[in-house]
């Protein structure tokens, strides 16, 4: 017979070695051989040829818009998101509901559909645009235009990281600090931030991943101006085109090892923050 502690580290329901099979053959068809192959096409152009395909300017240009608006629409994301996360949670207020279905919309709303309804709002003759067009802030059409785009696309991955660690922050914690005297500053800073640190990294490296690859939303709005506008998906499309798959795989590689550097960094801080709150 074997004994209690065995007994006990055996799982309720039994079958890992199924699932995990399952698992792992659902990663490989699903994730791991269309990376695998995309890296293996791009081994096979000569290093002078993958040079000269990444580093042509258009190309440079267009990988410094893509990473930075990225970058930017992701850090906007980590602030306000945060915020509409922590409104919906601790806040009860009259239609919280329809706001907390509204912050899905970016997910189930198509992204073309999303690109065209916001040149509707931006554009200099837009519901928005007209009366920003007054004061010389132009949107649609720009790189603040592609900033916009990317931010409504990746504020959903913040707000739903973030609510369930809300929900499960005990605020007897919050209280305890503010009977022992802590500011209400003082609170956010030492008990409230360090709880949700490593949910808001992960919203901000999923929201900048989904940004970095983004296009529908995008095309329209930025008007894709060659040097300005034009974001590094659009230049892969464009490739594919023109049956320059090479180039296409190269810019594509970039991307992809741009995106894997910053989720590797937010992770390996995600783990020092945690070893820190041990």
């Amino acid at each position: 017979m074997p004994s209690a502690a065995v007994r006990a580290k055996r799982p309720v329901i039994p079958g890992f070695g199924l699932t995990m099979g399952f698992t792992l053959l659902y990663l490989t068809f699903i994730f791991m051989i269309p990376v695998g192959g995309l890296l293996l096409y791009t081994s096979t152009m000569s290093w002078e040829d993958f040079w000269s395909a990444i580093s042509h300017p258009q190309v440079v240009a267009s990988y410094k818009l893509s990473i930075g608006a990225s970058l930017i629409g992701a850090t906007i994301n980590l602030v306000f998101g945060g915020l509409v996360a922590w409104v919906l949670v601790r806040y009860h207020f009259p239609g919280r509901k329809f706001i907390d279905a509204l912050v899905d919309l970016p997910f189930a709303l198509p992204t073309a559909v999303a690109g065209i309804a916001l040149v509707t709002l931006y554009a200099s003759t837009g519901w928005v645009g007209q009366y920003l067009e007054v004061h010389g802030i132009r949107i649609a059409y720009t790189q603040l235009g592609v900033i916009v785009a990317l931010t409504y696309i990746g504020l959903p991955f913040v707000v739903r990281t973030v609510q369930p660690v809300l929900e499960d922050l005990d605020a007897e914690r919050e209280e305890a600090s503010a009977s022992l005297g802590a500011s209400r500053l003082t609170t956010l800073r030492r008990v409230v931030l360090p709880a949700l640190l490593p949910a808001l990294l992960t919203g901000y490296a999923l929201a900048f991943a989904r940004a970095l690859g983004e296009y529908g939303s995008v095309v329209f709005i930025s008007g894709n101006l060659p040097y300005r506008t034009e974001i590094a998906p659009l230049l892969i499309v464009q490739k594919t085109e023109q049956y320059d798959y090479q180039g296409a795989a190269a810019i594509g590689t970039v991307l992809l090892l741009a995106a894997f550097l910053l989720l590797l960094a937010i992770n390996g801080l995600q783990w020092w923050t945690s070893r820190r709150s041990q």
